[in-house]
């Protein structure tokens, strides 16, 4: 897989599925997104078969200038063999007070996206868990755990990075106080319909 052709266009397939959820998320400066994905997925083989870091380093590079432009903060999931720990800035840890863990992901113990953020991070570490804003699904590599409670889900229409499916996720704060509560919507307006 080192054709520049098809990594170009998986770059600008993450590129793409990136940018249309932070328009859908409306994600400010500092929030988080979390990123879990299937190098594998994207070649078209089974997940954990055909770890790849050519295609891991072009979907980063395809997320990277996108969250960098609008101040999002990337966590990068790793694989099941680190329970799903995440890779993140040492700045994004103090910040949001995350818990560190002592490991480093490789390709087959943690997956090539994980490895890849290690290498193109300024000062990387991995973190226990998060709760994120947003979420980037390549490859149905199951992120859930890692957002904020209230998941709601973002159809891109950049559905696919390669051969491996696209899901996202944007969250919300929970509705609380009933029918005769007030809610503000996505625009800060008053709405009383109770609906999500």
């Amino acid at each position: 897989m080192s054709a520049s052709l098809d990594l170009e266009t998986i770059r600008r397939q993450a590129e793409a599925a990136v940018r249309e959820l932070l328009q859908a998320a409306s994600l400010r400066p500092g929030q988080l997104l979390v990123v879990g994905g299937s190098t594998s997925e994207v070649l078209g083989e089974r997940v954990g078969t055909a770890s790849n870091l050519e295609v891991a380093h072009a979907i980063h590079d395809g997320l990277a200038p996108a969250l960098r432009e609008a101040g999002v903060r990337l966590a990068v999931q790793c694989c099941e063999h680190l329970n799903r720990a995440l890779v993140v800035e040492a700045e994004v840890m103090e910040r949001h007070r995350l818990e560190q863990v002592m490991v480093t992901p490789v390709p087959k113990a943690g997956g090539s996206l994980a490895a890849a953020a290690m290498e193109r991070l300024a000062r990387p570490v991995v973190v226990e868990s998060i709760r994120a804003d947003a979420g980037l699904d390549i490859g149905d590599v199951l992120i859930g755990m890692h957002l904020r409670p209230v998941a709601v889900p973002v159809r891109p229409s950049a559905s696919r990075v390669g051969q491996a499916r696209v899901v996202a996720a944007r969250t919300r704060p929970k509705l609380i106080g009933g029918a005769r509560a007030v809610y503000l919507d996505r625009e800060n307006s008053p709405r009383q319909e109770g609906k999500a």
